[in-house]
């Protein structure tokens, strides 16, 4: 995806995986919104669908590719059949890119039928789920960002960096892992070098003890006796390459930026008496180079430095899509009515990420104000940067959530499965809204009630022996329910806020509550 759209994807921190990056990142959320386009589609009734010839070709070939590996899903793959995939979904992208960049559309059309797109889908999101098998680590963490390397015309094989906070977030977001994997991600998480207990909460990836500037660029013994050239090299004096230091050390030219300066320096020596050592040498001269620098996993800030979202770093809004993410197992777990020992133990998680969250904390330990949303806390010191950060999107989500605000087919409903009793106000209080019309209104609200707005009308929680609810419109009228949920017309008014229903009032069996 990257390479075809030629508009490399952007990360926090991890700015330079450009050419050798492959993102499982990428690949969760591709697997989210494959599965969401399918759900959409697959209750129409259409017999076929019209597309630009351009577009067809492409799912043409795409699918061919697809079609022609699927031994893969079973879970064989080699660096050969990772190579001939590559290729094949490159060459089909790269084909429709070039096309419609060079030429446009022609504005002719092919039929496909639709049952083939949803099968299409069900392939890829097949493909996709065997990649994410293939991406669980040992302790139940998944790779994020993985890099690839070209070993041959036909050979490309995969090698992995450390586990990151945003590859968990993305993967728990993606909808593969059933709530029993998801709940062992989230125990995995909790236990791996990821976890901050000073702030009770994650850093983006793990710390790291980086090398001293004294102990870089040093080339093992062993690496220069097994080069010829370097020997050579050495014995001879010849600095252009690599030098002997007074303490025996060896070190590459320390003016070398990266293999391509190192290969320009080989190609100088092209003409020398050092030529037929060269054709012998260059490649592992180079891979030596490699192995020192990693250059192949250089990633930026996130392995590099320390704060700014860099190592030993809480970047909160990643924190608050972890919230959410989880919030979401949570539901799911809830929906599929798994045990109360899976349920509560998701919520168990959840809750203790909320309250790693900055606005649950005191000044002191969060060196700011709490309320306030910040970039990030590095190791040692208080929350850095204040802005209204994305974090206050998922915040706001996953408070709505809590709420057990939800909406199925168009019809509003009320699931307070993950509110807690102790939210009820201990007290009589007032709260203060503006309406639909922009007007100032407050409601008395009695002890264990608590209230919000939602499309700016006033919902009123108030705990009760069962479920029920009233709602009452501009001129008093009160229409009752038995359950809490609204009918269609209802929640359609309540959407298009209208301003024709003035509250509701939300009677909660308090016995479901923890």
């Amino acid at each position: 995806i990257w390479m075809n759209t030629q508009r490399p994807e952007w990360n926090d921190a991890n700015n330079a995986l450009v050419g050798n990056g492959v993102s499982m990142v990428t690949l969760y959320y591709l697997r989210r919104f494959l599965n969401f386009f399918r759900e959409q589609l697959e209750n129409l009734d259409i017999s076929d669908i019209s597309i630009s010839e351009e577009l067809a070709d492409f799912y043409k070939n795409t699918n061919e590719t697809l079609n022609k590996h699927q031994e893969i899903l079973a879970g064989k793959i080699n660096d050969q059949d990772r190579k001939s995939v590559m290729d094949g979904l490159g060459q089909a992208a790269s084909d429709y890119r070039e096309q419609i960049y060079n030429n446009g559309f022609s504005g002719n059309k092919q039929s496909l039928a639709f049952k083939d797109l949803l099968g299409f889908m069900e392939l890829s999101i097949s493909y996709l789920d065997q990649s994410i098998k293939t991406n669980k680590r040992t302790d139940n963490l998944y790779h994020a960002y993985n890099l690839m390397t070209v070993k041959s015309q036909n050979e490309v094989s995969i090698s992995y960096l450390s586990e990151m906070l945003e590859g968990q977030v993305a993967v728990l977001s993606a909808g593969a892992l059933s709530p029993e994997e998801a709940l062992a991600t989230l125990d995995g998480l909790k236990a791996s070098a990821l976890f901050r207990e000073d702030q009770y909460s994650y850093i983006l990836y793990p710390n790291k003890d980086l090398p001293r500037f004294m102990a870089k660029n040093t080339i093992p013994d062993a690496a220069v006796n097994s080069s010829e050239l370097l020997r050579q090299l050495v014995k001879d004096g010849h600095l252009q390459i690599i030098e002997k230091d007074i303490n025996g050390t060896y070190h590459f030219n320390g003016n070398f930026k990266n293999a391509n300066d190192l290969k320009a320096g080989l190609d100088n020596l092209a003409d020398s008496d050092y030529a037929n050592l060269l054709e012998k040498d260059t490649t592992k001269v180079l891979a030596i180079f490699e192995d020192i620098f990693n250059h192949k996993a250089f990633t930026g800030r996130s392995g590099t430095f320390f704060g700014y979202e860099g190592l030993g770093s809480i970047y909160w809004h990643m924190v608050s899509k972890l919230l959410l993410a989880v919030q979401e197992c949570c539901w799911t777990a809830i929906d599929n009515e798994e045990s109360p020992e899976i349920i509560g133990r998701l919520l168990e998680h959840y809750y203790e990420i909320n309250a790693g969250i900055g606005v649950h904390k005191s000044p002191s330990l969060y060196g700011a104000f709490p309320t306030d949303p910040y970039s990030h806390t590095p190791a040692g010191k208080g929350a850095q940067q204040p802005g209204m950060t994305g974090q206050v999107k998922e915040d706001i989500l996953s408070r709505f959530g809590e709420l057990g605000v939800r909406v199925d087919a168009g019809q509003l409903y009320f699931q307070p499965a993950l509110l807690r009793k102790d939210e009820f106000l201990q007290e009589a209080s007032r709260f203060d809204y503006v309406d639909t019309n922009l007007q100032h209104h407050h409601l008395d609200l009695p002890k264990d009630s608590l209230a919000f707005t939602y499309c700016q009308i006033p919902i009123v929680y108030q705990l009760a022996a069962a479920d029920r609810m009233e709602v009452v419109d501009q001129a008093g009228k009160v229409r009752s329910y038995d359950s809490l949920y609204l009918d269609q017309t209802t929640s359609q008014k309540i959407f298009a806020r209208t301003g024709e229903i003035s509250r509701i009032m939300v009677y909660i069996n308090d016995a479901i509550l923890k």
